[in-house]
């Protein structure tokens, strides 16, 4: 029973967030809006982690489960796939490159942000 009442208080969530969703005047995904609920409910300890512990834990254990759809929805398309294989590579490796390269700079400049005012502290 305690398992139905964590299961129905994520889906409770999930369907607050589909409904402030359309309630919004512009498009906006309610899974976003749901999981923002879901950390500002855990950070105010309106909701305490361990309410949802169980039911939680068992979706991470098995999110396999929920890549299946997508995996098939693409084995439908291998045609499709096949014939712009090589764009969809050079989208990833830029992506990639730019994923680094983003990341690179936010540690170059958050390290020398942490450095100055760290200088600052001791003066």
């Amino acid at each position: 029973m305690k398992i139905l009442i964590q299961l129905a208080l994520i889906f409770g969530i999930c369907i607050a967030g589909d409904i402030i969703s359309a309630l919004l005047p512009f498009a906006f995904p309610g899974s976003v809006i749901s999981m923002l609920l879901m950390v500002f409910l855990l950070l105010s300890n309106l909701l305490k982690e361990a309410t949802i512990y169980e039911s939680s834990n068992f979706f991470l254990k098995n999110m396999t489960f929920f890549f299946i759809p997508a995996a098939v929805s693409v084995m439908e398309h291998t045609v499709l796939l096949k014939s712009i294989w090589w764009q969809l590579l050079l989208v990833n490796l830029v992506s990639l490159l730019a994923c680094f390269v983003a990341s690179s700079w936010t540690v170059m400049i958050v390290s020398r942000l942490l450095l100055h005012w760290r200088k600052k502290k001791h003066v």
